[in-house]
């Protein structure tokens, strides 16, 4: 079977490669939710936290059951569904982060680990 989404918007921020953990999720990100969609936002301001899902569009096709965490060969191998790791066989991606401001059709949010340009699939109040 296969699934088809089209995303909602797209990450904006000063990564245009992964950076470490730490610096990404201190940063500031915009998620730019497409114009025909932004009356959806409505309510969101009422919560402090979103869970924001995204696809890795950059990552590689393929990928390994067992990985070495962060790609770090001194850390033992485990199985790619017990890591954050952008190889995977789906590769979405989802991060809480911090609600910011809300500005039209643009969520300004705090600790987001994705880069400028990340398609946006979805955003839901973290509860």
């Amino acid at each position: 079977m296969e699934i088809t989404f089209t995303p909602i918007g797209y990450v904006e921020n000063e990564f245009d490669l992964p950076g470490p953990v730490g610096e990404m999720q201190k940063s500031v990100s915009r998620i730019v939710v497409r114009e025909e969609l932004a009356e959806g936002l409505e309510g969101i301001e009422k919560f402090k936290k979103l869970l924001v899902v995204f696809h890795f569009h950059l990552a590689p096709k393929s990928y390994q059951l067992r990985q070495h965490p962060r790609g770090d060969r001194s850390r033992p191998k485990r199985g790619v569904f017990a890591l954050r790791s952008p190889h995977r066989p789906n590769p979405i991606g989802v991060t809480v982060v911090d609600l910011v401001a809300v500005e039209g059709n643009v969520l300004v949010v705090r600790g987001l680990d994705a880069i400028n340009g990340t398609p946006v699939l979805d955003i839901k109040p973290f509860v």
